[in-house]
């Protein structure tokens, strides 16, 4: 611990579990005053009292509960220093199979909520001359994609635009605005909708050999929170273990054995 958030105000939403509890957790790590805003109630108030911070049921898609987010934020603490928009769902379901109101459901968490979110922060931020925008994207969709993925990879790749627009227009303001596109990591929701064999499998095409871990990530949002990073806006932090180097599978070095 080294204080790098030290009276810095973050409000983090979708913090109940997963990346978002690790970037909580690693945010009171470093001293940071903390919000904690989920549409799970008894998980977001497990956190919340964990950390002694306020918590605020919050569904993303809904720009009335963003600003009540961040109006908790301001009324808590006085002033809204970094927001990161974790919240998403990812059902799986072909093309074929998804419905208009499945796609416009998956738009409007993952990638309205993004524009939620950013749009909730800016008056407080821009008020202050200063303010650190973050968002959870993926290499799923900017990058890769699988079978079942068609929107959510939709929405993840409309998150980096959207973050790139952002930056450009929020950077008079003093503000920031970045993401961290995640590989393959191990939260409770890989844990219990996947089974062991997709595990291992995963953990063989990356070439470090495990999936990442909620602390993996949220070291990246630590990074992008802080004074280190205030340089930097516009792009995103890729946490894949590698994922995406391999022209293919056999990646693996072979001691002793000249590869072509």
């Amino acid at each position: 611990m080294t204080g790098r958030l030290e009276g810095k105000v973050a409000l983090v939403i979708g913090a109940a579990r997963g990346i978002g509890k690790g970037t909580v957790l690693r945010f009171a790590e470093e001293d940071a005053r903390l919000v904690i805003a989920d549409w799970e109630a008894d998980a977001g108030r497990k956190t919340a009292d964990e950390l002694g911070a306020p918590f605020i049921k919050t569904d993303i898609s809904r720009f009335a509960d963003a600003e009540a987010a961040v109006a908790m934020a301001l009324e808590s603490f006085g002033r809204l220093d970094i927001i990161v928009q974790n919240a998403g769902i990812y059902p799986w379901q072909l093309i074929e199979e998804t419905t208009a109101e499945d796609w416009d459901r998956v738009m409007a968490v993952n990638l309205g909520g993004c524009f939620n979110a950013a749009k909730a922060a800016l008056a407080p931020m821009r008020a202050q001359g200063t303010g650190r925008i973050l968002f959870t994207s993926s290499i799923t969709g900017p990058h890769v994609t699988s079978p079942g993925h068609g929107h959510y990879s939709a929405t993840k790749a409309g998150i980096n635009g959207f973050i790139r627009s952002a930056a450009l227009e929020f950077s008079a303001y003093g503000i920031t605005v970045n993401g961290v596109e995640p590989g393959n990591i191990l939260t409770e929701a890989m844990q219990e909708h996947r089974g062991p064999d997709f595990i291992a499998d995963m953990e063989s095409a990356i070439p470090l050999g495990r999936l990442g871990s909620a602390r993996d990530v949220a070291n990246a949002f630590l990074f992008l929170a802080s004074d280190e990073a205030s340089y930097i806006t516009g792009t995103t932090i890729v946490v894949d273990g590698g994922q995406l180097l391999p022209e293919g599978n056999d990646f693996r070095m072979v001691p002793g054995v000249v590869q072509s």
